[in-house]
């Protein structure tokens, strides 16, 4: 694990000899010291917060002494080793089977005969692929950013994110098609008409093609903006068929419009005298 964390940090891990204290260098001891020169002395503590705070006063007062291995003081040192020291690539180390991928046109890459989605800014750039405890992580190697996380699938099979392309993917439309002189002349009314026609199949109607002649001729007698009015009401509430626009055009304006419930009317009566019960007694009227 220790090449794995240095190769990860940027470090070069040192091997101390045994039982050789001075190979070990400052770091020589250290939880010894602490616990004799902290906890022993100043022990015992209340609670876990006065401890915190009486180690964060120690570390203060012993970095700010002059190191007698370093002959400097440490927390002045740490403020010119800090501009040499370079961030860390990332708070996960690269643990497990890592490979290189290029991120294709789909916005996708393959691992094991299977793909896996990316976000689309990614799109033909190399990212590095790494599975873990059944996960696959996708990292950006620049930086050591996970940039998405799926769970292992089967080859042939694909795991794909909406949030990876801005949102869901739309449902797919197909447009109507007419092909005959009735289907072309009855698409001509609009999308109401279209409508119909979709519903209509999707309903199991087998007879549509022979209706929608009689459905022109409605259209040529009682006009495009009546007829447009009743188809709308029939796709509305289900009706796919001649003679239900038929019936409907026959009731003409004097059917009922239904539309979902609104705010609750709110009245406010008039405030009027009023009398008690007892005036109205039998012998409060004699």
């Amino acid at each position: 694990m220790l090449p794995v964390g240095g190769r990860e940090t940027g470090f070069r891990p040192d091997f101390c000899e045994a039982n050789d204290p001075q190979s070990k260098g400052i770091a020589e001891n250290l939880v010894g010291y602490a616990k004799s020169d902290l906890m022993v002395p100043q022990a015992p503590f209340g609670d876990l917060a006065a401890a915190n705070a009486q180690a964060a006063a120690w570390c203060a007062e012993v970095n700010g002494a002059v190191h007698s291995e370093i002959c400097a003081v440490p927390a002045e040192r740490l403020v010119i080793e800090r501009e040499l020291l370079a961030p860390l690539p990332s708070l996960r180390a690269s643990i497990g089977r890592h490979v290189m991928r290029k991120v294709d046109r789909l916005s996708c890459v393959r691992f094991g005969s299977a793909r896996y989605s990316v976000p689309v800014r990614l799109i033909g750039t190399q990212v590095g692929v790494r599975t873990d405890d059944g996960r696959l992580l996708v990292i950006m190697t620049g930086t050591g950013q996970v940039v998405a996380e799926h769970v292992l699938v089967a080859p042939g099979e694909a795991s794909v994110r909406d949030e990876h392309y801005g949102g869901p993917r739309p449902v797919p439309r197909r447009a109507v098609r007419p092909r005959t002189a009735a289907e072309k002349a009855f698409c001509a009314l609009g999308p109401v008409a279209e409508a119909f026609i979709t519903g209509a199949a999707a309903a199991g109607n087998t007879r549509l093609g022979p209706e929608l002649a009689e459905l022109n001729t409605l259209r040529a007698a009682h006009g495009e903006e009546v007829f447009g009015a009743a188809l709308d009401r029939a796709v509305a509430f289900g009706r796919w068929r001649a003679a239900d626009v038929r019936s409907i055009l026959a009731a003409g304006h004097g059917t009922a419009d239904p539309r979902a419930a609104g705010d609750a009317l709110v009245l406010e009566l008039p405030v009027v005298p009023v009398r008690p019960l007892s005036d109205y007694a039998i012998g409060g009227l004699s």
